[in-house]
Order: C-alpha cells, then sequence, then structure tokens
C-alpha cells in the first residue's frame, strides 16, 4: 500500500475547526447585516462590526494552522489529523478531511496570507484602492470569510464530493470581490474570471462522473489513488483513449487556475481589477490551488496517464516560464507586470513536476510556498503606492527613492526576491527545479533558464524608472512606509530572507510525500 494513501495518527477535528472558523464568522456578519436591515442598527456599528470579526475570525484560523503544524509529524508517512463523517451514505459521500506532505505547507501558507489580507483590508491600513474598504463592507468582508473557508476546504478535503463542493464555493465569493469592489474594468474582469474558471470546473465534474463509475464506486481520494496505482484506469483503445480525455480533463481545469499558458489570460485583467488584499489571496493562494489539483489528483490518481502526458507538461511548463517573462518586459502597470511574473513562476512548478525526481517535484511544491510569501509582499507594495500617488504607471514615476528610502528598499527585497536572487526564498524553488528536471529535460532547461535573464531585465528596469534618476515633482511630498503598513510587510520580507537561507522547515514537512509521489509516478509503467 503507498504510503501516501495510509491513515496515521488518530483522528482530530482541528481541521474541521479550522477550515469552518470563518463561516462561523461569517455567520456573525450576516447577523449584523439581518439588525441593520431589520433592528435598524447603526452603519457604523455593523461596518465596525463586519470588520472586527473578520480580523478574529481569520486571526483563529491563522492559529489554528499553526496548531495543524506542530502537530503534524513529517516523519510519518500518510495522511494525518484526519476527521471523516458520513454524509451521504447512498453515494459513499463523506466528510472526510486530512493532511499530508502534499497539503501541509499550503494549508499554513492560506491560514498566514488570509489574515494578512484581512488587516489589508482594514480602512487603516489602504484608503484609496478603489475606496472598496468604504462600499458595502459587511458584504465585503462576508464574501472575504467564505472565500476562506473555501480556499481552506479544497487543500484538507479527501472526498471527492466535498473537494468539488469546497472548489466551487471559492469561485462565487471571488467573483462578486473583484465584480463589486474592483477597478473600472471589474464586470469584465470578474466576468472573464468567472467563465474561465466555470469552464474548468465543467471539465472536472465530468471527470470526476467518469472516475466514480469507472473506479471502485466512492469519492474517498484515498482509496481512488490505490486503485489507479494497483489497476491503472481503462478505457476505449486507440486515439480516444478515455482515461486519458479524462487526465487532460483534470489537468485543464487545474491549469487554468495555475494559470499555464495559453489558460492564462483571465489572470492579468483579474489582478489589475481587483482590490490589493484580494490580489493578495489571488495570488499567494488560489493559484497554488491548480498546482495542488496536478499533484493530488493527477498524479495521484492517475499515474500512468500522468507518465502519458509528462512532457507536454514539461513544455507547457517552459513555455509558460519565457513567454510570461517576455510579456512582464512589455508592461506599464506595476500590478499587470506582477501577474505575469505569476504565470512565469508557476511554470517552474510545472517543469518540475513533470520530472517526477523527487529534486524537481519537492522544487516544485516549494515554488509554490515561495511564491505564495513573495507574490503577496509585490501586491501589497503596488498597493501602498496606489494609495498615495493613485495610479499604478512605471513611467508616471521617477526618482521616488530620494523621498521613500524604506519603501523602496522594500520593493527591491521583493524583486530580488521574485527573480531567484541566490539567499532569497525564489532562488531555492527554482534550483531544485532546474536540478531536479536537467536529467530528464535539459533542452527545456535550458530554455526555461534564459528566462531567469529576462526577469531580471523586467524587475531591474523597473526599479530604474520607477526610483532612480531626478524625483518626480509631483511625489516631492510622497509619505514612506508607516506602521500599519510595515505590519504586513515585514513578516512577508523576513520570511522570504529566512526561507532564501534556511528552507528546511518547508522542505521537511513536504519532502516525505512528494518523494514517495514521485517515486510512485516515476514507477508506474516500469513496475508493469
Amino acid at each position: 500500500m503507498l504510503p501516501s494513501t495510509t491513515i496515521v495518527g488518530q483522528p482530530s477535528a482541528l481541521l474541521t475547526w479550522l477550515v469552518f472558523v470563518p463561516a462561523i464568522g461569517l455567520g456573525g456578519v450576516l447577523l449584523l447585516m439581518l439588525g441593520r436591515a431589520f433592528a435598524g442598527l447603526p452603519k457604523k456599528v455593523v461596518d465596525d462590526g463586519s470588520r472586527y470579526i473578520a480580523l478574529g475570525a481569520s486571526g483563529i484560523a491563522f492559529a489554528l494552522s499553526l496548531f495543524v503544524w506542530a502537530g503534524f509529524d513529517p516523519k510519518a508517512l500518510g495522511v494525518q489529523m484526519v476527521h471523516r463523517a458520513a454524509w451521504i451514505p447512498a453515494y459513499n459521500i463523506s466528510y472526510f478531511v486530512g493532511v499530508d506532505g502534499l497539503s501541509i505547507s499550503l494549508v499554513i501558507l492560506t491560514g498566514f496570507v488570509s489574515f494578512l489580507a484581512t488587516i489589508a483590508s482594514m480602512p487603516w491600513f489602504i484608503h484609496d484602492d478603489h475606496h472598496f474598504t468604504q462600499r458595502q463592507v459587511p458584504g465585503y468582508f462576508a464574501m472575504l470569510l467564505l472565500l476562506q473557508t473555501g480556499m481552506l476546504g479544497v487543500f484538507v478535503s479527501l472526498d471527492f464530493f466535498l473537494f468539488y463542493v469546497f472548489w466551487e464555493v471559492m469561485l462565487l465569493p471571488m467573483y462578486f470581490l473583484i465584480g463589486i469592489w474592483g477597478g473600472p474594468r471589474k464586470e469584465y474582469a470578474a466576468i472573464k474570471f468567472f467563465l474561465y474558471t466555470l469552464a474548468g470546473s465543467v471539465l472536472m465534474l465530468l471527470a470526476i462522473i467518469w472516475v466514480y463509475y469507472n473506479g471502485p464506486r466512492t469519492f474517498d481520494m484515498l482509496e481512488l489513488a490505490r486503485f489507479g496505482n494497483r489497476n491503472g484506469w481503462h478505457g476505449v483503445a486507440g486515439a480516444f483513449d478515455l482515461p486519458k480525455m479524462v487526465w487532460i480533463g483534470f489537468f485543464v481545469a487545474f491549469a487554468v487556475k495555475l494559470p499555464m499558458f495559453p489558460f492564462h489570460t483571465w489572470l492579468p485583467d483579474a489582478h489589475v481589477e481587483a482590490p490589493t488584499p484580494i490580489s493578495v489571496i489571488l495570488a499567494g493562494i488560489l493559484l497554488k490551488m491548480g498546482g495542488y489539483g496536478i499533484l493530488r489528483v493527477n498524479f495521484g490518481i492517475m499515474p500512468e496517464q500522468t507518465r502519458w502526458a509528462a512532457d507536454a507538461m514539461a513544455a507547457l511548463g517552459a513555455i509558460s516560464i519565457v513567454y510570461a517573462a517576455l510579456v512582464c518586459l512589455a508592461q506599464r502597470d506595476v500590478k499587470k507586470l506582477i501577474a505575469y511574473s505569476s504565470v512565469s513562476h508557476m511554470g517552474f512548478f510545472l517543469l518540475g513536476a513533470a520530472s517526477f525526481t523527487p529534486q524537481g517535484m519537492n522544487g516544485a511544491v516549494f515554488q509554490m510556498f515561495s511564491h505564495g510569501i513573495v507574490s503577496p509582499m509585490l501586491f501589497l507594495i503596488a498597493g501602498v503606492i496606489y494609495d498615495r500617488a493613485h495610479h499604478r504607471e512605471i513611467e508616471g514615476f521617477g526618482g521616488l527613492a530620494a523621498r521613500v528610502p524604506e519603501y523602496t528598499g522594500l520593493t527591491g527585497l521583493a524583486f530580488f526576491a521574485s527573480l531567484g536572487l541566490p539567499g532569497l526564498a525564489g532562488f531555492v524553488g527554482e534550483f531544485l527545479v532546474f536540478q531536479g528536471a536537467f536529467s530528464v529535460y535539459s533542452l527545456l532547461v535550458v530554455f526555461s533558464a534564459t528566462a531567469v535573464i529576462f526577469t531580471a531585465a523586467y524587475y531591474l528596469w523597473t526599479l530604474q524608472r520607477m526610483f532612480l534618476g531626478k524625483l518626480n515633482p509631483k511625489y516631492a511630498e510622497l509619505g514612506d512606509v508607516n506602521w500599519r503598513e510595515r505590519a504586513v510587510l515585514y513578516p512577508l520580507a523576513v520570511l522570504a530572507i529566512v526561507l532564501g537561507f534556511y528552507p528546511q522547515p518547508v522542505l521537511d514537512l513536504v519532502n516525505g510525500s512528494v518523494s514517495e509521489l514521485a517515486k510512485t509516478v516515476a514507477g508506474t509503467l516500469a513496475g508493469r
């Protein structure tokens, strides 16, 4: 039996509390909204109450994620902290949650980034980012809390039906958060995000149904993984191979979220129009759901088909890395530049995962985590300058380093971490990906490595245009970062530095499960 599909340790309700604490907070916000509608509560009471309920619920969820980390045993390969209960017995559907090395780092990341995004949503952090802090405040925080529950639920679900429910729960609040509280083209960006994600969700739903009826008639993802590794998935032979089509359905659904070229075009629009805290969540967590789904479902449940598609995955990853880096060179809006850089950096995940080597796959998972630290910092930095200058046009600045040295230093740190400078978090994942993939896809690695030059070029060019040269007189009175902005930027900055020098805490968490998955997928065909 595969270690990654076994249950170890004692059952625990900790993950259930982690997932539903934001939902409990959502209930509190809804009660305030009802109180205003029917009991005439003052608007200020409802707005402030919603803010602090959301902050408290998100903070408790983050604390619970740290308890999950403390209770997780990285040496015990398998799923831990399981909580299981019958839900719809007629169809073998259960409430089934747990964590292993594939999900533990992303659960911690979700709790941390969601808490920072909630802090960044407070009116005393950013005042002018589309004025979202002043409009329909209870609705905003209700959607934010529902989004947090959906994201946490995806990462801990081990029942396919439950996984799909949480996946869809995440879709609606993100649509409204962009479409109501976004920028001038918010409706277009929200609809584009919704349609892309919904199309992927339909493919996933059809694939889940096929797996259910052609497997052991269960939605238990551990049992499906055992079946896929033991028996394989069989369909019509020839060009129209149903298991391969099902694998593609899953892959496209997750590739849209990753996002991977050519399914990436929704991302820049969504980022540009979304409020800063929502961009933080979008880049820091939602993109990781695509990578996690590929590992949990495509790799874990359909290993033979994954081996068949490995070359295509690696090629698409390399194309995403280089193409998006080149596109970044042409960007004028700093937020759009950061958005395209995310497409490039998540391409490293695909290249490393497709290598089926322990180094490559560990690098892929570490790349997700490090990007989840660095990209929120980048979007918060973009939000800070937008709050002061009311625009994000790179060419509209100049010489800011003389006026805002602390902000300049934080921006430089985030840029260098994102471009993969040794000693910072972005370097570790890229290095492990290149190391693991070189023996399998040496030409693609060489091709992808050219993006390192392009990445350095667009970040350094941006630094030059925004911060160096003569100070633009329009910003002679521009204020540097304040203590509230430091409260969210410095924790991310510290993590970017610490993980660059000492990545072992994350690698220790993920190495066991990821290495076993790499060996399983790589040896699937050879063992038959």
